[in-house]
């Protein structure tokens, strides 16, 4: 899910093309109108190679209401200077058609990004809707080998008991499958939170206006899963759902779980900056 002021912000923009150098079908299929004209700094690079400290691409993934580039300048340039190759799409459009259909259009970008890097596997960071959904892809769509990684900033996992009144199916399909307890959210769940052979970590905010509550983003923790509270290592961090994937701390998570084996590891020392 995304709030109303992500809304706000995310519809005022225009109608715009694909990046021009992306493959044709980048933006997915039906539906992405209303996007931003170019990636995020340093994404969608499409003759980028990956690197034997970086071999697996990461792709990031916005929410509901968001597109390829809307607050994930700062997250996109992050891992981008870490070294990886970094590519974000547009689905669903804006993330309010049905989940199922945003997932299939993840699995075709993510087949471009390998025939184009040659990599085996992605690392995938979403932002809310785009947390959760890739896990419909690895659970349904074949995306299990294809997945090292799998980090969620303020992910929708469980849905959320806000009713912002944004929710209109048809209208924002999306949200409705977002709520808690609905249909979808059940079986995505059930019986295995953490399907395949990926490392997850969800890191969230105690001041989630969105995703409520806010441990709704939480995974069974195992050795395989770990849940990241910003304010657990910084007590004044004020970041709430909008501006996460902005956020220092949230990307200094993202980058550690990214960069070693197996998911976050919450006594790594990130601290208020990141």
């Amino acid at each position: 899910m995304s709030s109303v002021v992500a809304t706000v912000v995310c519809l005022t923009g225009g109608t715009a093309a694909a990046a021009p150098t992306a493959p044709a079908a980048s933006s997915g299929t039906s539906g992405a109108s209303l996007t931003w004209p170019v990636p995020p700094a340093g994404a969608n690079d499409w003759t980028c190679l990956p690197t034997a400290e970086r071999p697996h691409p990461a792709v990031i993934v916005h929410g509901t209401f968001g597109d390829s580039k809307s607050l994930l300048d700062p997250l996109s340039w992050a891992l981008k200077q870490d070294g990886y190759c970094v590519y974000s799409l547009d689905y669903g459009n804006r993330g309010t058609g049905p989940i199922e259909e945003s997932a299939a259009q993840l699995d075709a970008f993510v087949d471009q990004v390998l025939a184009s890097t040659g990599a085996a596997r992605v690392q995938i960071v979403g932002h809310s809707q785009g947390g959760m959904m890739p896990r419909y892809w690895i659970k349904n769509l074949g995306g299990d080998g294809l997945v090292e990684d799998l980090v969620g900033l303020v992910p929708s996992n469980h849905g959320t008991t806000i009713n912002d009144g944004f929710s209109s199916s048809p209208w924002c399909v999306s949200c409705d499958q977002q709520r808690a307890g609905s249909e979808f959210l059940t079986a995505l769940n059930s019986p295995d939170e953490t399907p395949g052979d990926v490392d997850y970590t969800q890191v969230t905010t105690r001041y989630d206006q969105v995703v409520v509550p806010y441990t709704s983003a939480f995974l069974a923790p195992d050795a395989r899963s770990t849940n990241i509270t910003l304010q657990d290592r910084c007590p004044l961090a004020v970041t709430e759902h909008l501006l996460i994937p902005m956020d220092r701390q949230a990307i200094g998570w993202v980058l550690h779980a990214f960069e070693r084996e197996g998911p976050a590891d919450p006594a790594e020392p990130i601290g208020c900056l990141g």
